[in-house]
């Protein structure tokens, strides 16, 4: 038999009482007033977003994403991390078989989440990652895990070719296209890879623009915060309202007095913390207890940008609940009441996400 280590019980003790703590809160009645008709879209149906209240809703995490993708994906990150006129760190290949093209696999890792206190999980992926729709659907369907399917484009070296030629008008029209036949829920990750190109600027203002047509969230992807402001103001620039924005990896931001995620803040976006869960997160304890201090509880959603095969279960890592399970037990110990953690992992991803389907969807 296996003997457990101290190490083992506390993390096991941890896991037990971040889902305990968060399922008693949702013993509660909920309390937010969404409006009437509001829908949660998960890839096998619309939830009431009270359906979730019972655990956390992971914003962004990656489900579904193909092993071509992560190879171009691994050697574009070490170019962006080179410094100039030298080559960028050599990262190991990812594993084959690819987990996240293991269905198996991930719905055992899906039912230790839910276990774990996790109600849903939004899966930042799309075709030019190599998303696969249907596999999140028998996903979900064989785990029992609810999840949101986002759609869009990621970033510029990603693009697929056509994004270059199309217009403003093209692109917008496509994303319409599928928001209208597939069955997605919010518009993310959308991103820059680092300084905002004209070709990133033309599909964040094509994604605003079919973002006031659905009604559907965006969440975004930046290079560590940078440009997170000038984002929020090219959606701004197109009628998208700062709630349903959600400016991605502000906790790259190195400042603990969070003075940019302030700022955007207060006109009114959340803030993505979502690469949370592990050992280097702890630096990030201080930005979030001065964005608690100034009253912006409310703008807060943590997740984890899981992408990596020694996180998982089934790895001895924390598997996908890492947010709930790892990151949240250093806030408590920081100070922040269970109250406050509830409405940030519980309730702002559905408020978030929630929206009112609109009929017309034509581009």
């Amino acid at each position: 038999m296996h003997r457990l280590t101290r190490r083992d019980i506390l993390k096991l003790i941890g896991s037990s009482a971040a889902a305990t703590a968060l399922q008693g809160l949702a013993c509660a009645a909920d309390q937010i007033n969404f409006p009437r008709g509001a829908i949660i879209r998960t890839v096998l149906k619309d939830v009431p977003p009270g359906a979730l209240a019972g655990g956390a809703t992971l914003f962004h995490e990656h489900l579904s994403m193909s092993y071509d993708f992560m190879l171009k994906l691994r050697q574009a990150f070490a170019t962006l991390l080179s410094a100039p006129g030298r080559p960028g760190p050599t990262l190991p290949p990812a594993a084959k078989p690819w987990f996240m093209e293991d269905l198996p696999l991930m719905v055992e890792e899906m039912r230790a989440a839910m276990k774990e206190g996790v109600a849903c999980i939004v899966d930042g992926g799309h075709p030019d990652m190599g998303r696969d729709l249907e596999f999140l659907k028998q996903l979900s369907a064989r785990s029992g895990m609810p999840i949101v399917a986002g759609f869009g484009y990621y970033a510029g070296p990603f693009y697929p070719p056509e994004i270059e030629r199309w217009s403003e008008e093209q692109i917008t029209h496509e994303l319409l296209r599928q928001a209208r036949t597939q069955p997605v829920g919010a518009l993310g990750e959308i991103g820059t890879w680092d300084a905002m190109t004209p070709t990133e600027r033309k599909v964040f203002r094509a994604v605003g623009r079919a973002q006031v047509a659905t009604g559907m969230a965006v969440f975004t992807h930046t290079n560590f915060g940078k440009g997170a402001m000038e984002q929020l103001e090219v959606l701004e620039s197109v009628g998208v309202k700062p709630e349903r924005v959600a400016i991605g990896h502000v906790g790259g931001l190195t400042d603990p007095k969070a003075e940019v995620v302030k700022a955007i803040c207060k006109r009114g976006a959340f803030v993505g913390f979502d690469r949370q869960g592990g050992p280097s997160d702890s630096a990030q304890v201080p930005a979030i207890m001065a964005l608690l201090d100034a009253g912006y509880a409310d703008n807060l959603l943590f997740s984890s940008d899981f992408s990596f095969v020694s996180d998982l279960k089934q790895n001895g890592g924390p598997g996908y609940a890492k947010t709930v399970t790892v990151f949240a037990p250093k806030l408590r110990q920081a100070g922040v009441q269970e109250r406050t953690l509830h409405s940030i992992l519980v309730d702002n991803p559905r408020r978030f996400l929630a929206f009112v389907p609109k009929k017309d969807l034509n581009g």
